[in-house]
């Protein structure tokens, strides 16, 4: 199975916080499983831009509004991270030191979002599942349901993950003429409390919808709440102490059950092994290093051991 991720983060090339960690991690793991997982991310001016080599494998022209822009995607030239890495240059609009903290970060994501899909119509195949991460490429899955230039695109599946849900990328509705033609009876899917909302927009057209904390997951139980049918079962992040019931559907479709768990508060996170199926939580760490894929590793064997009975 082919999973591509979208993120605005991926440790080691630019972190903020925890999406980070998990979108450096998780594709690694997949891979290690027999998928094939890659990651796409904005290109910020940091040092893991300088200290490594790129190839250019595509450019392209895009639209934001009436702004018509260049982009290009590069790629990570010897896979030093275990998955093929690739980012989005933008010109004077991605092309920054920072992630985050700018004035036109709307526009900056919804370029980046935008280039992404421009991108992926170019492929001469189409990835099993596009993944996105938080409010950043949070507007993907309605931009594959309901945007007639991406109407190739709209049999693919899409998953949301929160990492965190402080953060949602509210909106006026003026910055709707940023996105690409639309089904403007699809409005209600953009809205939330009359501005358009990217991360609960993705809650709205995700296929499924995962987080990585129990804190995030009782949020989404709110969510449910308001007719989402797509949060359902036991996300990853929930726990055997704290158990939602039923059976993560996003793993079981992928095979994949083992996921990185943020344990702890915000000040102080360390990371677990998280059997989806099971709820069996391995050892915590501080990071991601080689006493956690060993942990990791223990798990997976876990249950790759017992898999022909989970199958039946």
């Amino acid at each position: 199975m082919e999973i591509l991720h979208v993120s605005a983060e991926c440790y080691p090339v630019a972190k903020a916080g925890g999406l980070g960690d998990v979108a450096g991690a998780l594709p690694k793991y997949m891979n290690r499983l027999g998928h094939v997982a890659k990651l796409v991310m904005p290109m910020y001016r940091t040092k893991f831009l300088y200290a490594h080599k790129f190839e250019v494998v595509h450019k392209g022209r895009s639209r934001l509004g009436e702004w018509s822009y260049e982009f290009t995607i590069i790629k990570e030239a010897k896979n030093i991270l275990g998955f093929d890495l690739y980012l989005v240059d933008i010109h004077g609009l991605l092309d920054r030191e920072k992630v985050y903290g700018y004035d036109d970060d709307a526009q900056r994501f919804m370029a980046f979002q935008v280039s992404v899909l421009d991108w992926v119509k170019t492929w001469k195949h189409r990835p099993d599942i596009i993944h996105v991460h938080d409010y950043h490429s949070g507007l993907i899955p309605f931009m594959l349901k309901y945007c007639s230039d991406y109407s190739a695109l709209s049999g693919i599946p899409s998953v949301l993950t929160i990492h965190n849900a402080e953060y949602q990328g509210w909106m006026g509705w003026d910055n709707s003429k940023f996105l690409p033609e639309y089904d403007q009876w699809k409005w209600g899917m953009l809205d939330w409390k009359n501005s358009i909302n990217p991360l609960a927009s993705a809650v709205k057209c995700a296929h499924l919808v995962t987080t990585v904390s129990k804190s995030y997951l009782d949020e989404l139980k709110y969510m449910e709440k308001q007719t989402f049918p797509q949060v359902k079962g036991a996300l990853p992040g929930s726990t055997p102490e704290a158990p939602t019931g039923g059976v993560q559907p996003w793993s079981r479709s992928t095979g994949y059950p083992i996921t990185p768990l943020g344990v702890g508060t915000a000040e102080k996170t360390q990371w677990a092994p998280l059997n989806t199926l099971t709820g069996e939580r391995g050892k915590s760490f501080d990071s991601f290093g080689p006493e956690f894929d060993e942990e990791f590793q223990r798990l997976l064997g876990a249950w790759h051991r017992g898999l022909p009975s989970k199958l039946d």
